[in-house]
């Protein structure tokens, strides 16, 4: 069981039963949004689950019109026109230039359709992200500013470097570093892009009232459902293991036979996760947390969007192993060493563990420089995205405030924003720690 040998950046014909294959993943990927909704939700406070859930269905709406009419111009797809610059005797592709409002698009190779619909459910993903992280103060409207900000530029032109022969898709053509920056599953476009996003919004609202009442302290503000939670979960692995399917025959031109292997690398790399973050909450706290080990599930599935057609079955293992064991410390390391209050879990499962994985990507791959190549997109992100994304926000944040007023928070998201609660026929009571 080897893994896919990846090609360079060019359009290749799929066969009518990858197109139809193709299709029928695109199709069940969603699922990992719905699971993502979920979890967000549920480890949220109760009194503004609905505000949650509503803002989850807000932001996918926001990200696909958006998309739809300014996005995909600038995120082109492989056969499409690009706006190029050439510095030392070398082209520097860095935006597409595609139709407006998707022109054309009926009439565009079947191929080109499916890749712009995997772009389509990406943005969506990216959007939830910093979501859940600024749940309990962030406005219904201020999610919306940056699924439309995140819509219209960022991950477009982060898709383009990657997916439609940019930049960084040509470090192997340029620069004879491997096949070029590899991100199949989105580990890059899709959770380093939304991880980095929910620490901006996290450094703009800060911390929800009472999470820090003293420096060096931190209250416990657990989540109100554990259960939806844990079946968003495997609602993730579903569309997980179409996502990388999907990923891997339009990025990497992979075979039809490469899929089983790719979907075992899957299911592998977040049961390691899994079981390796349940050991270490066990280790940590005399008994499993429920909450942390979803996210180590998750941070395995992300993972695995860099590598799981790269990599064989036991390098999957590995790859999940670590990230489950960085997880759970990263979590309580953000919170209690650096103030920081993610209620998702966003920046450690999402962004780090998909930095860990295209840096696997890179260090298990046989091609010679492919490592390199790797990092020099681990930097771009770090480097050139994290501030256009704070600063971006920042900037929004003056028009649109993103954090809720005090009284909104105390009484609850569903109430101040909705007029009713989610869950009606119970008292939900005021926090104690809440000052």
């Amino acid at each position: 069981m080897n893994p896919v040998v990846p090609v360079p950046p060019v359009e290749a014909s799929l066969t009518e039963t990858a197109v139809a294959l193709t299709l029928v993943l695109l199709l069940l990927a969603p699922l990992s949004i719905a699971g993502l909704a979920l979890i967000t939700t549920g480890l949220g406070r109760s009194r503004s689950a609905a505000q949650a859930l509503l803002g989850n269905l807000s932001v996918v709406a926001v990200a696909a019109i958006v998309f739809a009419l300014v996005g995909s111009t600038l995120a082109g797809h492989l056969s499409g026109l690009s706006h190029a610059m050439h510095l030392g005797g070398k082209p520097w592709n860095w935006t597409g230039a595609g139709p407006l409002f998707l022109h054309g698009f009926s009439s565009a190779p079947v191929q080109t359709q499916l890749e712009i619909l995997f772009e389509f459910f990406a943005v969506a993903f990216a959007a939830l992200i910093p979501w859940g992280s600024g749940a309990d103060r962030l406005r219904l409207a201020a999610g919306c500013v940056i699924a439309a900000v995140l819509a219209a530029l960022l991950f477009p032109l982060v898709a383009h470097w990657i997916w439609a022969g940019g930049w960084l898709a040509a470090l192997g053509a340029n620069f004879s570093l491997g096949a070029g920056f590899l991100d199949p599953g989105g580990a890059a476009a899709v959770h380093v892009l939304g991880g980095l996003s929910a620490l901006a919004v996290v450094w703009i609202v800060g911390a929800r009232r009472g999470k820090f009442p003293r420096e060096g302290l931190s209250t416990a503000m657990p989540g109100h459902q554990v259960v939806y939670v844990l079946f968003g979960c495997l609602l993730c692995l579903v569309g997980w293991l179409a996502w990388n399917a999907a990923g891997a025959i339009l990025w990497l031109n992979a075979p039809l036979s490469a899929l089983p292997v790719n979907a075992m690398n899957t299911l592998l790399s977040a049961s390691a996760a899994l079981l390796a973050t349940l050991a270490v909450t066990r280790f940590r706290f005399g008994k499993p947390d429920a909450s942390m080990c979803a996210n180590g599930w998750l941070a395995g599935l992300v993972a695995s969007s860099a590598c799981a057609a790269l990599v064989t079955p036991g390098e999957s293992l590995f790859i999940g192993l670590a990230a489950g064991c960085i997880t759970p410390l990263l979590v309580e390391m953000l919170e209690l060493a650096l103030s920081i209050d993610d209620p998702s879990g966003a920046i450690a499962v999402h962004a780090v563990a998909g930095l860990w994985g295209l840096l696997a990507a890179g260090f298990f791959a046989p091609q010679r420089g492919q490592l390199l190549a790797q990092v020099v997109g681990i930097a771009a992100l770090l480097g050139v995205v994290l501030p256009a994304v704070y600063l971006l926000f920042a900037i929004f944040n003056r028009i649109v405030p993103f954090r809720v007023d005090p009284d909104g928070e105390r009484i609850g998201m569903d109430l101040h924003e909705l007029g009713g609660g989610a869950y009606p026929e119970f008292v939900i009571h005021r926090d104690e720690s809440y000052r």
